[in-house]
């Protein structure tokens, strides 16, 4: 049976919001002809869609809302107009409705330099509004997927509204076992390769001036997860990175620091570790633990949600399907051994080759 074809046309009044949508070259147009899958023609100020009708469907709302955005001043990067039409053909298949804006048009910080940062996805959104509504808030997920880096957006934006008095980025300095005495160098540099990660996003959030001053202030603190011990954190936005290199004692430490007025976000991969072979992780121990306790927020990203170069989706499901069936063997074979000697799981989860934080 022939497949039925069908044509729709729309018009446009505004030429500055029509050239935006466009971009360079229609370049953004090919963009959503690519991704909807139906054939998009500008003539003047008129764009005509033809293809089968979810295609065309897709493409005439992805036009009609990038548009509106434009019109409002706030246009897509190409990349996210990629990603606002894969949002709208999620809906059809049965993910919930949301428009293109309630996602892609809300900006946590603009910083003087470089483009807003926002929510890019569905489940990005999600995140924001679950940090938003929880106190803590775990998210799990594979590399790229904006974990930490949302995370950390938010904390700048809780400490500019006056929200939070200081925030708190750490990270279990897992390589060096925490035990960081036999490096050279002062304390700084010691611990600098664990943790420089954080400070680069920090410097795409805020001035390099006004980040020196806060973290001069002990406004910003960034230091391993060790360095935590023994002390309340009252009114902080805390993040904690890699948690899946935390042991559980570790993370039992880390969220009995929490204090009045904090809030605490724990990003991981519970796929990947580099603790040493038969400890359990921190995080996975946690997230079992929590189930029954309201007021935690969980989200789990998938390689659906990477936000970086597209092949690195496809290298996290290439690495999934090769290790998840000997991680799950692992894991089951953990878990018989725990109930016959009531020893901790002896699993190691595999390890990713991702980068070592979110963007």
């Amino acid at each position: 049976m022939a497949k039925q074809i069908h044509r729709e046309k729309l018009a446009f009044d505004d030429p500055e919001a029509l050239q935006a949508l466009c971009g360079s070259n229609n370049s953004r147009l090919k963009l959503i002809e690519r991704t909807a899958g139906a054939e998009v023609h500008l003539r003047g100020n008129e764009i005509t869609i033809e293809g089968e009708e979810g295609a065309t469907e897709t493409a005439r709302s992805a036009l009609e809302q990038l548009y509106d955005l434009a019109l409002a001043g706030k246009p897509l990067s190409s990349d996210d107009v990629v990603r606002a039409v894969r949002l709208l053909q999620g809906q059809g298949n049965g993910d919930s409705g949301q428009t293109i804006a309630n996602v892609f048009g809300e900006t946590i910080i603009s910083p003087r330099a470089g483009r807003p940062i926002a929510p890019k996805g569905a489940t990005q959104k999600q995140y924001v509004d679950l940090v938003r509504a929880n106190d803590i808030v775990f998210a799990v997920g594979p590399a790229g997927t904006g974990k930490t880096y949302l995370a950390m957006a938010l904390a700048v934006r809780a400490l500019l509204d006056k929200q939070v008095r200081r925030i708190i980025l750490t990270r279990p300095a897992v390589e060096a076992g925490e035990r960081l005495g036999f490096l050279p160098g002062t304390l700084e540099e010691k611990v600098d390769p664990y943790l420089r990660p954080l400070f680069d996003a920090l410097h795409d959030m805020l001035d390099p001036e006004r980040l020196t001053r806060l973290m001069a202030d002990e406004v910003i603190e960034v230091a391993p997860l060790a360095f935590l011990r023994g002390r309340t954190l009252n009114e902080s936005f805390i993040v904690l990175d890699e948690a899946q290199n935390t042991t559980p004692a570790q993370m039992k430490m880390f969220l009995t620091r929490m204090g009045y007025g904090a809030k605490v976000v724990i990003t991981g991969d519970i796929t990947q570790t580099d603790l040493p072979a038969g400890q359990r992780s921190g995080l996975r121990d946690a997230l079992d633990l929590i189930r029954d306790i309201r007021g935690i927020g969980t989200i789990t990203f998938t390689d659906a949600d990477v936000v970086r170069h597209p092949l690195v989706a496809a290298l996290i499901r290439a690495y999934d399907a090769r290790d998840r069936a000997k991680f799950e063997a692992r894991e089951a074979d953990a878990r018989h051994r725990q109930v016959a000697d009531g020893s901790q799981p002896t699993a190691a989860p595999p390890k990713d080759s991702s980068d070592d934080i979110d963007s």
